[in-house]
């Protein structure tokens, strides 16, 4: 990838693994829509340095899991629970338990320090002052 854009701009996601995965998740379902929206919105965005350490560990960053993968995962889980979806009450039981353990293991497992230490790293690199 060119690093040198005219005028220093942004370059655009056509052809990048992003765009890429943007085009592929299009039109799934709004609250998807939306998120890719998002993610679209920060990726071409003219950031400062400040602004690009302060997302970088808002959406992937926090220890505590405080960001946006502990937000997906916690969105995860409230849809996969039976008392909080009512659509998987009418699941057998054996299935709403396993729906609703899936969701319980992924708030686990994304809660995993390690997962986050990447976009922590990256935050405190730019050490903005």
């Amino acid at each position: 990838m060119d690093l040198h854009t005219a005028a220093n701009a942004v370059p655009p996601l056509h052809g990048t693994e992003l765009g890429g995965l943007l085009d592929d998740l299009d039109g799934i379902h709004p609250v998807i829509d939306l998120l890719c929206d998002a993610m679209r919105l920060a990726a071409l965005s003219r950031l400062t340095p400040e602004e690009t350490q302060l997302l970088t560990v808002v959406l992937a960053g926090s220890p505590d899991g405080t960001d946006g993968i502990g937000l997906i995962g916690a969105t995860v889980a409230r849809i996969t629970n039976p008392e909080s979806n009512p659509c998987l009450r009418d699941l057998p039981f054996n299935r709403q338990k396993a729906t609703q353990q899936a969701g319980e293991r992924l708030v686990f497992d994304l809660a995993d320090p390690d997962l986050h230490q990447h976009a922590s790293d990256a935050s405190a690199a730019i050490h903005t002052d």
